[in-house]
């Protein structure tokens, strides 16, 4: 009798635990609001333990986290090209990603986990080409 109710008392905690994280969806387009080769939304604030799903809207596309446009720490993440992936982020701080085969196209988003991000100058500071630096700037502004 006490180790079921153990159990239920077990899954309602992970239930609500599980129903706080929120998922967003992110979209990878040939061409969308921001231009051609964007993610949809390029910028996303999120909660730590959120996730992010990927959705290949338009084929040939994948998400990455760009080289030192993440908390220290922080793991690393690559989505498969064409596949549909939901990536977790727990820990608080900017995360810039790209799409590898679109990477010189400017196809770029960046990823706001929690409030004040404590790398917004270091994820400021990491070199990009020409087009995916445009895209940048608009996206740090949103910041908070």
């Amino acid at each position: 009798m006490i180790r079921a109710s153990i159990g239920a008392v077990a899954a309602l905690i992970g239930s609500i635990l599980g129903a706080s994280a929120a998922e967003i969806v992110v979209k990878t387009l040939n061409s969308g609001p921001g231009g051609m080769m964007v993610f949809d939304p390029g910028y996303v604030k999120i909660q730590p333990g959120d996730a992010i799903r990927f959705v290949p809207a338009d084929k040939g596309h994948n998400a990455e986290l760009i080289k030192g446009m993440a908390p220290e720490g922080a793991p690393g993440f690559k989505t498969v090209v064409g596949k549909e992936e939901a990536v977790t982020f727990d820990k608080p701080g900017l995360y810039g990603f790209k799409c590898a085969p679109q990477d010189i196209m400017g196809m770029v988003g960046l990823i706001q986990v929690g409030d004040k991000p404590e790398n917004l100058e270091a994820a400021k500071a990491v070199p990009h080409g020409k087009l995916a630096a445009k895209r940048f700037e608009p996206l740090f502004e949103k910041v908070q």
